[in-house]
């Protein structure tokens, strides 16, 4: 097994999207980047301890490759946007991968430099790609959060259309269930 980190905004958003990848065995939210020890949910979305809400992912790379991970990375958030996802405001929900190893830099890099030239987006990449330095599982009620939480209105309106379309565009990509 292997582990990548992605920060992409509202980490509830993006583990529902992430557990249901082929490949992938656990995926925990947590924070990371920052200069706090031990920071708590409400420490983080004060904006003073440096950390983005991430995701670290734990991996079967003989099912899903890194890259593929990167594609979905950058596939369901705004990479243009600085310190801002939808409605989410703040340092917290930056967009930034946090490399393990010297392979995932230079494949963040290379597909980061590759999208940007692309023109696919009107505004430019601001997305870090920085080495993973310490990360803290988030709490325990942050664990899941889509599945113990879909009724919610935040749920509804925010997360299961992002969710539906991830489906759409990558349906061979997941789980079968």
């Amino acid at each position: 097994m292997e582990t990548a980190t992605f920060g992409n905004g509202c980490f509830w958003c993006t583990e529902a999207v992430f557990q249901e990848l082929k490949g992938v065995e656990k995926v925990m939210p947590g924070y990371a980047g920052g200069h706090v020890e031990n920071p708590t949910y409400k420490q983080v979305c004060s904006a003073t301890t440096g950390h983005a809400e991430v995701l670290q992912v734990t991996y079967d790379p003989q099912q899903i490759s890194y890259q593929e991970l990167l594609e979905v990375f950058w596939s369901t958030h705004d990479p243009t946007t600085l310190n801002r996802q939808g409605n989410d405001i703040g340092p917290q929900y930056r967009s930034i991968i946090f490399y393990h190893n010297e392979e995932q830099k230079q494949l963040a890099e290379k597909y980061k430099q590759e999208l940007d030239a692309s023109g696919a987006f009107n505004d430019s990449i601001v997305t870090a790609i920085e080495p993973l330095e310490k990360f803290y599982p988030a709490e325990d009620y942050h664990q899941n959060y889509y599945s113990t939480h879909g009724h919610e209105p935040y749920c509804s309106f925010v997360i299961r259309p992002k969710l539906d379309k991830f489906r759409k565009v990558f349906k061979e990509k997941l789980k079968v269930s």
